[in-house]
């Protein structure tokens, strides 16, 4: 039996199904049963509770929790994965004990509606909310984030009830028991890591912020700002000519080193310092240098460009004068 795709897995969530969905081996190594929060039913939580034997949760978007005014159950968060657990909750109104497969079906629901709000829930309760990392399974490839995922991916409220899968003997059910688990009942099994793959191929996330003409040490660039909506970080490319198809640009794709760039710490074996690189894609005509950001480039960058025009009163139509600092 092989893994299902992750648009297979999609489309059974769009149509209401359980799928299975497993992470990576050298994570939890586990498999969940996942479905659509807004198309829970009483009877899939009977199949979670019966069958899947683990903890059912509701993992919601960022967004969703603090529509719901969810507090965190701790503000410590020391467990192995960093799993983010909101209080329990329970529906305000339309349940009994709370704890019935129909009564939690309920809760879920009236949490995941698109209008709920926070006095629609009460705590403690029998449900467990989980809060996703903005950006889903790119910034953390946990079953809470690729739960949001497939719910939006479906064109659902970004919101999922999960259950680990648990064998008879209360072992978690790994690979090939999960593989038996997902043909006895009929489901889909798909991987995390296919879902990383399908999203990284499929959405754009990274956005170009400001453009303008630079010249470094007497080198005409086109110096571009680029931010990574999953991270946040920002990421500056040199360009010289225009890439096209008809011919191979000269890149450098360069992680930012205080020291070596600014005086040439030793110790680096055959790296090309950054003013040689600048010179070589300057002569080869047609060329970009990658600046990979993260903490290296300053938040506050778009804001100094911006700043610099406002004080010059119009776009100076020359081109910006930097320099290197390396000599």
């Amino acid at each position: 039996m092989e893994f299902n795709t992750t648009q297979e897995i999609i489309d059974d969530i769009a149509d209401g199904k359980l799928v299975i969905l497993v992470d990576d081996e050298d994570r939890e190594n586990e498999g969940d049963l996942v479905c659509a929060a807004e198309l829970v039913t009483p009877e899939i939580i009977n199949f979670m509770a019966t069958k899947g034997r683990g903890l059912i949760c509701l993992p919601l978007s960022s967004e969703k929790c603090d529509q719901l005014n969810l507090p965190m159950m701790t503000n410590h968060n020391r467990a192995k994965h960093t799993t983010a657990f909101t209080v329990s909750i329970e529906a305000a109104k339309g349940i009994s004990t709370g704890i019935s497969a129909a009564d939690r079906a309920h809760t879920i629901k009236t949490a995941a509606s698109k209008k709920a709000k926070p006095s629609d829930i009460v705590q403690p309760g029998h449900i467990f909310p989980l809060r996703a990392n903005e950006g889903g399974v790119l910034s953390r490839a946990g079953h809470t984030e690729a739960t949001c995922d497939l719910a939006r991916l479906a064109k659902k409220e970004p919101a999922g009830v999960i259950c680990e899968i648990m064998n008879e003997d209360g072992s978690m059910a790994r690979r090939d028991d999960l593989f038996k688990f997902a043909k006895e009942f009929s489901l889909k099994i798909g991987t995390i890591a296919d879902l990383i793959h399908y999203r990284a191929l499929k959405e754009k996330s990274v956005f170009k912020e400001h453009s303008e003409n630079v010249q470094i040490d007497g080198m005409d660039f086109k110096m571009s700002v680029w931010k990574d909506s999953i991270f946040n970080n920002l990421h500056l490319t040199l360009q010289v000519g225009k890439i096209t198809s008809k011919q191979i640009p000269l890149v450098r794709v360069h992680v930012p080193n205080m020291l070596h760039d600014m005086i040439g710490t030793d110790g680096y074996g055959d790296r090309i310092d950054l003013r040689s690189a600048l010179r070589k894609i300057h002569d080869s005509k047609c060329g970009v240098l990658l600046l990979i950001g993260g903490g290296h480039i300053e938040k506050s960058l778009i804001n100094d460009i911006n700043s610099d025009e406002a004080q010059s009163g119009t776009r100076n139509k020359n081109s910006r004068n930097w320099c290197t600092n390396t000599s």
